[in-house]
């Protein structure tokens, strides 16, 4: 099999559909990874700062999380809802005392498209109203409904969106689109979706991320999800939280919600539930559930070796602490971060929660997405995998595997405060100004 980049990306020109895109105009071939770090086919070792989009945040190749699955996958490997098999049902057990709460209810699928697919069926079974809300710059999925959910045009391929769907604005203060000022805005954005709901009385749930992740790492101010909750509930529609990003430790609390006085009415998550292997599920309160009697089912969603790994990952996350080590974590490197702001222009804001972290590069309100592209391949080049998100894709992101140390964060922020000394004030791409 080919390993050379220009090979695989002849084959990819030549047989896959163009929608698919890769990072970097010099892309590393990547064959095997070792908890936070990958490695390339020339066998240079790099540090893993995205965790494929936040799937790995228990590490790749953990051997703690593959040998119970490749237990399971010698003892047996599928079977459907039809059946009984014990790794399903003990999967559900424990997944809703990870969560708390009471959120005791859960359904298996195989992707985050499908648990937001879920959670919105769920809520038009629950209230029986065919509309929802959606936030700008928010992503859900790549199914029809949730690409039409989507606040983010880049993703929203589908040029015939289903009907009901209505926008508000995002809680984004530094950027308000709706030019307030916090403290005396009185949430405008939340204002805005209590018209919404004033004017169209079809809304079934309004879904959202706690911290928006494609969209540039957005935290809502204190307050917003707690008034968001009490507007919705006022009107007879659910509140979905959207944490297949932000979901399991990432933000140094297990979900991102428990930052919030609040508690989802529904509650989807899957990426870092797998850590690797395919799996996704949507939790509610039981009596929202009880609206749900017609038959469903997903073939593979929640096989057991799919759940045997989440129930291997929920294991590591508790004895391993991993929320708790975001935090701490998370916290000083967004310390490193403001520093490295001060005095640089092209950043114009450090945001995110734990090791969930974006700067946005931009100058006077210009998004900088060529500064962008050319900051993650000059970090490549150094050995560190980062992300880019945002509307403008000109937000540098941080997302490591919580098994990261301090000592590979501190060797990720002198690559990256050597890159960014080449960056004058005008935040043009060095040899390209």
């Amino acid at each position: 099999m080919p390993t050379d980049a220009t090979a695989l990306v002849e084959l990819k020109q030549r047989h896959m559909i163009p929608c698919l895109y890769h990072f970097y105009r010099r892309p590393p071939v990547i064959v095997r990874g070792e908890m936070q770090y990958l490695f390339d086919a020339a066998g240079r070792r790099y540090l893993d700062a995205y965790a494929g989009v936040t799937v790995m945040n228990a590490g790749h190749c953990n051997p703690a999380i593959t040998e119970p699955a490749i237990a399971q996958i010698r003892t047996l490997q599928h079977t459907t809802t039809i059946y009984l098999a014990e790794p399903l049902y003990r999967l559900a057990e424990r997944l809703t005392a990870f969560i708390g709460g009471g959120l005791d209810r859960v359904f298996f699928v195989n992707s985050g498209s499908e648990a937001n697919e879920g959670a919105l069926l769920l809520s038009r079974l629950y209230t029986g109203r065919p509309g929802f809300i959606h936030l700008n710059g928010g992503l859900h999925g790549r199914t029809a409904l949730t690409m039409g959910l989507t606040g983010l045009e880049m993703w929203r391929t589908d040029p015939f969106p289903p009907p009901h769907l209505y926008r508000a604005p995002r809680p984004h203060c530094a950027q308000c689109e709706l030019s307030q000022t916090f403290g005396s805005c009185g949430y405008a954005c939340v204002e805005a979706v209590r018209a919404l709901l004033r004017q169209h009385g079809d809304i079934a749930a309004l879904i959202a991320e706690p911290i928006q992740g494609n969209g540039g790492i957005i935290v809502p101010p204190d307050g917003y999800f707690e008034r968001l909750r009490d507007v919705l509930h006022e009107a007879g529609a659910l509140l979905v939280f959207d944490e297949v990003q932000c979901g399991f430790g990432r933000t140094g609390r297990r979900f991102a919600f428990q930052h919030t006085g609040i508690e989802p009415d529904i509650l989807t998550v899957a990426k870092a539930l797998g850590n690797g292997f395919p799996i996704a599920a949507f939790c509610t309160r039981a009596a929202i559930a009880a609206a749900y009697t017609k038959p469903g089912a997903s073939t593979t969603g929640g096989n057991p070796v799919a759940a045997a790994a989440a129930l291997a990952v929920l294991q590591y996350h508790e004895s391993q602490r991993l929320a708790e080590r975001a935090a701490e974590l998370g916290g000083n490197l967004r310390s490193r971060f403001a520093a490295m702001a001060r005095g640089r222009p092209c950043i114009a804001e450090v945001r995110g929660r734990g090791l969930m972290l974006g700067l946005e590069l931009a100058v006077a309100g210009t998004p900088l997405p060529a500064l962008t592209d050319w900051v993650l391949e000059e970090m490549k080049d150094r050995g560190f995998l980062i992300g880019k998100t945002g509307r403008g894709r000109n937000v540098l992101t941080f997302m490591p595997p919580l098994v990261v140390t301090r000592e590979d964060l501190d060797a990720l922020c002198t690559a990256l405060d050597e890159v960014l000394r080449r960056v004058g004030p005008d935040g043009a791409v060095p040899g390209q100004g």
